[in-house]
């Protein structure tokens, strides 16, 4: 008894290599399942309490709540009924007909899909034939298969090589379609305007119209390809497998139900484990596109960062900004590990396993491989049938693993195109209703600049959603207030009613503080901002012109400057030439520029190689150009030189152009007829100018300030000497301090 205990101990003996293999693997083991196991027993509890405890989390949290255009608000975007009736609208856009070049090409790529599925199973019965006559010791037959299976390779390289251009194709496709839309909703009305400056559901248009587009058509695309073509294979591949096993007298239900099995838990498994992929992505597209804008904000602002020397500043928030996009991606990468990791353990190893289960159960069980007590060379030909039938079997059963790895897999594709999903859909919801003039902003609460208000101040505000009540009445002649009300886009009321009546010939001057509402007024009568009351008439859209102090330069040519925005073929419809050109600039006095940037077919970066008071001139140049009954001059020449803001003003009340000036200027007063005053506190007046008074004025105002300006001076020197001398004085004021 003891000498066969010995003999059995040396049998089990571990060499130290061996032991130390095993023991790796043991702690590795270990790990891996006190990892998985909190993150799997956590998802499945978040997953079973999860509609609950969310909303009043929700409903608790967050002082900024973003509004989603006719749907309940979401924690994130998710695999579910609403994100299916999104991708549903948006596919109106993808084909926006029944016959299309969309449509026409989904076509084809299905015809290479399809293509693909049947030369797989083509090479794979190929493959059994080939190692058939290799165990018969065929060289002839050998050869021949070999050189069809090469010939075959032609074909089948062709199709996939069709596959990916058609892709590559289809979402190209896609995205002409949703960005031609896009830019038709995002340039009618002036949307583009609105968007940004009253509304503010969409933090980065740029980042919606560009990045999200080209993200969501290639998800589109590639998901379709990825899903279509392995349940494709799924389905042939597997109806060739039954069919083999069933005219070999093998039995398929085992295989097929184990298979069914392995799948559905594998499934389980991954669903439970899956991080919310469609969130994670469409916070880090939000955060590419918030560097991308920094990015934006410091080029165009560079001149005025420079002169503060505000790099460290701005070399600050672009630091945190893009930390914060990189812990995303961080983020993602750490939750893709493990997730990852799962994922190709069940799917290449314990798939294979039962795979090679499945192959060999048929084989070994089948009527139609048994040798039977038959000649030696009978015998061989069976197992040349067995191996070219498990050679078959297994690449047919790969080929529909690697198809049903792809269907598991693209559930993390499905939700991240969730994510993209919501992005370009509320983007076209948001384009609509600002399109119909509905707009919502963020409700963010700032309790300092609150508290900072007078009461009369926090009486002026609207909280809610504005209502548009007003009318606008397009007319031939003049402009009329009818109680219009001046509201910014947050709410503020600046003007509660504001009346006045401007006749053609008339010049109206407006002044007042600095926030009165004076370029808020331009604003509504340009179309801009609506008119939440009363009536306005003004005359169409053509007939009015506004000049920023500020204008803008395009890119284009020095004559594109003149005529923006009329292209070269509107001026020429107009029945301009380049002469008539000169003699408009001869007029702002900005001929000399013709010949020193080398003539009107000069193309530069007009906006900086235009100084301020030649950009000021410029505008002027182009009233001239468009002639309108109106123009809304907003500080336009205060760079301009006295003298020539004099010629210029002159030669449009010539040219018999209604002028409504902002300007600070006392030198203007004189080309305008009334006045329009705002007092700052949401009062008005409209009167006629007088000129002269209103000069003799301010040239009251001017020596009262510098009469008095010295006081504060004199009272402290006063002061400073009854402490020296130790005397008082009735004109003496006591300190703050004391």
């Amino acid at each position: 008894m003891t000498h066969m205990l010995h003999a059995a101990a040396r049998r089990v003996q571990w060499g130290r290599t061996s032991a130390a293999k095993r023991a790796a693997c043991l702690v590795a083991a270990a790990y891996g399942l006190r990892v998985l196991y909190p993150i799997i027993r956590r998802r499945m509890k978040r997953a079973s309490c999860e509609s609950g405890p969310q909303d009043a989390g929700r409903a608790e949290t967050g002082r900024e709540v973003p509004h989603r255009s006719g749907s309940r608000e979401k924690a994130s975007p998710a695999v579910d009924a609403e994100f299916f009736q999104q991708l549903l609208e948006l596919r109106k856009l993808f084909f926006p007909k029944l016959v299309s070049s969309e449509l026409g090409l989904l076509c084809l790529h299905s015809v290479a899909l399809v293509s693909r599925t049947f030369l797989s199973i083509y090479v794979a019965a190929l493959d059994g034939k080939i190692v058939k006559s290799i165990v018969e010791k065929k060289p002839r037959s050998f050869v021949f298969k070999l050189i069809k299976w090469l010939m075959i390779a032609i074909p089948a390289t062709f199709v996939n090589s069709a596959i990916r251009y058609l892709e590559c194709k289809l979402a190209l496709a896609f995205r002409t379609r949703l960005v031609d839309h896009a830019y038709e909703t995002y340039f009618a009305n002036q949307t583009y305007y609105r968007v940004i400056s009253m509304d503010g559901r969409l933090a980065n248009p740029d980042q919606s119209l560009t990045e999200d587009i080209m993200m969501f058509s290639q998800s589109v695309a590639h998901l379709y390809s990825n899903l279509t073509k392995p349940i494709l294979d799924v389905v042939l591949t597997s109806y060739t497998l039954i069919r083999t096993a069933r005219s070999r007298g093998a039995n398929p239900i085992g295989p097929t139900v184990l298979a069914g099995l392995v799948v559905y838990a594998t499934a389980r498994v991954l669903k439970a484990c899956s991080p919310k992929f469609g969130k994670l992505v469409a916070e880090e597209a939000h955060k590419k596109g918030y560097l991308r804008f920094m990015h934006s904000r410091i080029i165009a602002n560079v001149e005025e960062i420079a002169f503060y020397r505000g790099h460290k500043v701005e070399m600050k928030q672009l630091q945190k900004s893009y930390k914060a996009l990189a812990d995303q991606m961080n983020l993602i990468l750490s939750k893709r590990l493990w997730y990852i990791m799962l994922e190709q353990f069940l799917m290449k190893y314990v798939w294979s396993s039962c795979g090679m289960i499945m192959v060999a159960v048929p084989i070994i069980t089948a009527t139609g491989f048994a040798d039977g007590e038959l000649e030696d060379g009978q015998k061989q030909a069976m197992v040349s049938e067995r191996t070219e039938a498990f050679t078959t079997s297994r690449n047919l059963l790969v080929s529909a693993a690697d198809a049903i790895e792809r269907i598991m897999s693209s559930y993390k594709e499905v939700t991240e195109l969730a994510g993209y999903t919501a992005r370009v859909y509320n983007m076209f919801s948001v384009f609509d209703e600002v399109k119909r003039g509905i707009y919502r902003r963020n409700a963010v609460i700032q309790e300092s600049e609150n508290n900072s208000k007078n009461e009369d101040k926090a009486e002026l505000h609207i909280e809610g959603p504005l209502e548009i009540k007003g009318q606008v009445i397009d007319v031939d002649h003049g402009i009329i207030c009818e109680n219009v009300p001046i509201i910014t886009p947050n709410g503020d009321v600046v003007v509660s009613r504001l009346n006045f009546k401007v006749e053609e010939g008339m010049n109206l001057l407006i002044t007042g503080p600095n926030g009165c509402g004076k370029s808020s007024l331009f604003r509504i009568l340009s179309g801009l901002w609506p008119v939440y009351g009363g009536v306005l008439y003004k005359p169409p859209p053509q007939h009015m012109f506004y000049i920023p102090q500020r204008p803008y330069m395009s890119i284009g040519t020095l004559r594109d400057q003149v005529i923006y925005p009329d292209t070269v073929d509107d001026m020429h419809e107009k029945g301009y030439q380049d002469q008539d050109l000169e003699a408009i600039l001869r007029m702002v006095h900005l001929y000399h520029i013709v010949q020193r940037e080398g003539g009107w077919d000069a193309v530069m970066d007009w906006k900086d190689v235009l100084s301020g008071g030649e950009k000021q001139r410029m505008g002027m140049a182009r009233m001239f150009y468009h002639k309108p009954k109106y123009a809304l001059l907003d500080e336009c020449t205060s760079a301009v030189s006295i003298d020539v803001e004099g010629k210029i003003f002159q030669a449009a009340k010539a040219a018999g152009i209604s002028l409504l000036s902002i300007t600070h200027r006392p030198s203007l007063w004189k080309y305008h007829s009334h006045l329009l005053q705002f007092d700052g506190q949401g009062g008005w007046r409209f009167e006629q100018l007088d000129t002269a008074i209103r000069l003799t004025l301010s040239e009251e105002k001017q020596r009262l300030e510098s009469q008095l300006a010295g006081i504060p001076k004199m009272q402290q020197r006063l002061n400073e000497l009854c402490k020296i001398l130790g005397e008082d004085s009735v004109l003496k004021t006591v300190d703050k301090e004391e």
